[in-house]
Order: structure tokens, then sequence, then C-alpha cells
């Protein structure tokens, strides 16, 4: 019986030789492909993300404007940037509300005055089709230009006529100065206060550019 028991068990052992060796080269060819992909996602091609991995980020709510948002965008000569628009609208309400473009004050001057989005996605296409022209195609500049005002633009053009986010926090903390007596302004982010850069967000571009980063 012991005899019969050990070769039943040599038996096994040969048996555990002759599958491991394709099971540990399946597990590397496995382990190589997904660092592959994790690399690619990451990296795309010299992008920190692809639009499709950022894509799943924005909300139901901005997505169901995606076609009124491309036919506006069309009429402004800027299909390119319909995507960049959406991540846009999810910074600004994540497509909530009935002025989801938050165009009311490039509109009217003031908060409020939109009650329609379709109005709000048609005047914020057309607003950042103004401000991209203005900034000769900076995509940044007219990003931070839709948040901070059609002034950053003079100031910038006075200041290298290249975006910057040093040039972002000087205009905000200049404009916040400016305008603190009103006690309409107040920082948006924690971030901004060591700088006193309380008008607008100062990080309104990389917000945006998180959503969408191709630029």
């Amino acid at each position: 019986m012991a005899k019969k028991y050990k070769k039943k068990k040599r038996k096994k052992k040969s048996l555990f030789k002759l599958i491991l060796p394709p099971l540990l080269v399946l597990g590397s060819i496995f382990g190589l492909m997904y660092i592959v992909s994790f690399i690619s996602g990451v990296t795309g091609d010299g992008l920190t993300m692809s639009f499709s991995n950022v894509r799943g980020e924005l909300s139901p709510q901005v997505l169901q404007y995606e076609e009124e948002v491309t036919r506006y965008a069309e009429e402004e000569g800027i299909e390119e940037h319909v995507d960049l628009i959406l991540a846009l609208m999810m910074q600004e309400s994540g497509g909530r509300g009935h002025d989801p473009m938050q165009a009311s004050e490039s509109l009217c001057g003031s908060v409020g005055c939109i009650e329609d989005p379709e109005k709000s996605i048609e005047q914020g296409v057309s607003y950042f089709a103004q401000t991209l022209e203005r900034a000769d195609g900076d995509v940044k500049l007219a990003l931070q230009s839709y948040n901070f005002g059609g002034g950053f633009i003079d100031y910038v053009n006075n200041n290298g006529g290249e975006y910057t986010q040093e040039l972002a926090i000087d205009f905000s903390a200049k404009k916040y100065e400016e305008l603190k007596h009103t006690g309409k302004y107040s920082c948006v982010r924690e971030e901004a206060t060591q700088y006193n850069a309380c008008y607008g967000d100062i990080y309104y571009v990389d917000a945006v550019l998180g959503y969408y980063d191709s630029v």
C-alpha cells in the first residue's frame, strides 16, 4: 500500500510540473498586456488622458445636450471643439438647471437672465467662439476668459501674449482688490486665498481639462 501511495504522489507532482510553466507564461503575457494597456490609457499620444477615458465622467445631464452643442458649434464654425464645450458645461453646471452653460452674464451682464437650456447653449457656444477668436485660437486663454471675461485676454496680450497660470492668478488678484468692496466675490477655492486671488476661478482651465485634456 505504501508503494502505491508514493507512486500516485509522484504522478501528481509530475503533472503539476507540466502545468506550471504554461501557467507562468500565460500569467506573464496577461500581466504585460495589462501594463501596456495602462500606460497607453495614461499617456496616449503624449496626453495626460484621452477623451474616451474622461467621457465617462461627464454627467448624463451634460451628455443629453450633445446634439444641441454640436449644432450650435457647427453654426459658429468650431465643431472640432464640441467635446471641449461639453467639458466646459460639466465644469459650469454639470448640465443642471435652466442655464447649463452659465451664460447669462455674457448675454445680459447679470446672473439668471437665461431660463431656457437651449438658449443657454446657444449663447454659451457663441461666447466661447468669440473668446476663442479673440484669443487667436489659444484654447487655454479662451477657457479662462470664459470664466474671467474678455478683459483677461487684453491683460494677457499686454503681458506676453500667452496664457499662463501666473497671469491668471495676477489678474484675479488685481480684479479682486478692485472689486472686493462690492461684497460679491469670495474665493471659490481654498488654494486661491494664499494669493488673495478671489475673482473667478484661477484653476478654471485645469478644472475643465480635467474632463477633457487634449490641448
